[in-house]
């Protein structure tokens, strides 16, 4: 581990007080280390509260960090030899990952040096590393990740969890991811009383499999003690509605759910270039409109919501998009700041801790291998 002389060596205690601290596998993603360096820059230069352990090559990361000034003694950098490709398989990274840059970001947050961790990188890596040097909090059976969705709701953001961290999830499971995104909704984005629905075929009671009746039984019997409202089954229509704030649904069909929505809209932003673009008075017309369009573009904008949130585990772990330029970091490193901030992890394991005994099945105690 090597500690660049350039950069402040104990992030933890600034002179100023009360930063948090941010682990950053500088390493991860498509874009390499300079599209990270900036987006940590970005959120330097707003936020006068937040420090960071990058991870990664040092002599790279120093030449990078060193050009921004607003990141000037505020980054610890930690040097690693080996990168996760996102080619790589979980089960062998599992295997032999533990020099490389992403390991070492998540495991600053297990030995308390940073409240959370952002990497860019392989998903199944990271879960996989997540799983196995956080572990499970206890009762916790499968972990989830959490997206934002632009929704009409107050907040401007829809959550929905599982968005693909297990494709199984049973009554109980569903219920814990219910618990969390609750949690979630209070301590990212400010909702005092949540209101959770269970997606499904249809809204009526009789519709959906046999574990999606048993969790709709299971979360209304806990809304109350939960401190949230459940509004019941609803659609996929409803993901971007003002009747909920938390979706629930298995991963399988949120990852599906979720890439859809993505397509979809750049396909409306690349259709409305398209119009606006036929002709002299559809160009005109966008010139006129074009303040009401960049409007529109900024709450479509896939940068502004990203990071998945892994919940379940003993600690913090933010999953940026591999594409991510640096608008898509920052965002990514707010959300991570804002959930350190609140006190989000202590929060989580209460919640997690209340649905264990509202319902005390067995869990799955299985590890990580594959």
């Amino acid at each position: 581990m090597t500690v660049d002389s350039a950069t402040n060596s104990d992030p933890r205690a600034p002179e100023t007080g009360g930063s948090v601290v941010i682990s950053i596998d500088a390493m991860g993603g498509d874009r390499g280390p300079s599209v990270i360096v900036a987006g940590m820059a970005e959120s330097a230069r707003k936020n006068p509260d937040i420090r960071f352990i990058v991870h990664g090559d040092e002599a790279q990361l120093r030449r990078l960090i060193g050009r921004r000034k607003d990141l000037a003694g505020r980054c610890d950098i930690r040097h690693c030899d080996d990168v996760v490709t996102m080619e790589d398989k979980p089960s062998q990274i599992v295997r032999k990952g533990t020099g490389t840059s992403m390991w070492s970001a998540i495991d600053s947050v297990k030995k308390g040096e940073a409240g959370a961790a952002i990497s860019c990188g392989n998903t199944g890596a990271l879960m996989a590393m997540s799983m196995l040097r956080l572990r499970k909090l206890p009762g916790v059976n499968r972990p989830a990740i959490a997206c934002l969705w632009p929704s009409k709701s107050p907040q401007g953001f829809n959550i929905m969890l599982d968005c693909g961290a297990d494709i199984r999830a049973d009554a109980h499971d569903l219920l814990q991811y219910a618990m969390m995104g609750a949690s979630y909704a209070r301590n990212g984005l400010g909702v005092t009383c949540p209101r959770i629905g269970l997606l499904n075929v249809g809204t009526e009671e009789h519709k959906g499999r046999a574990e999606l009746k048993q969790a709709n039984d299971l979360i209304a019997a806990t809304a109350e003690s939960g401190n949230f409202e459940y509004v019941g089954f609803v659609e996929g229509g409803d993901l971007p509605s003002g009747r909920v704030d938390v979706i629930v649904t298995d991963g399988f069909t949120g990852n599906v759910a979720l890439k859809t929505g993505e397509g979809t809209a750049k396909l409306v932003g690349d259709f409305l270039k398209e119009a606006f673009a036929n002709s002299f008075m559809s160009k005109f017309a966008a010139l006129l409109a074009m303040t009401s369009l960049r409007r529109l573009r900024k709450r479509i904008d896939p940068r502004r919501v990203n990071g998945g949130i892994f919940l379940g585990l003993n600690g913090t772990v933010v999953k940026s998009h591999g594409s991510a330029d640096a608008t898509s970091v920052a965002a990514a490193i707010k959300l991570a700041f804002t959930l350190t901030q609140s006190g989000f992890q202590d929060r989580l394991a209460a919640r997690v801790a209340q649905s264990v005994v509202a319902n005390p099945g067995d869990t799955d105690e299985t590890e990580v291998t594959s």
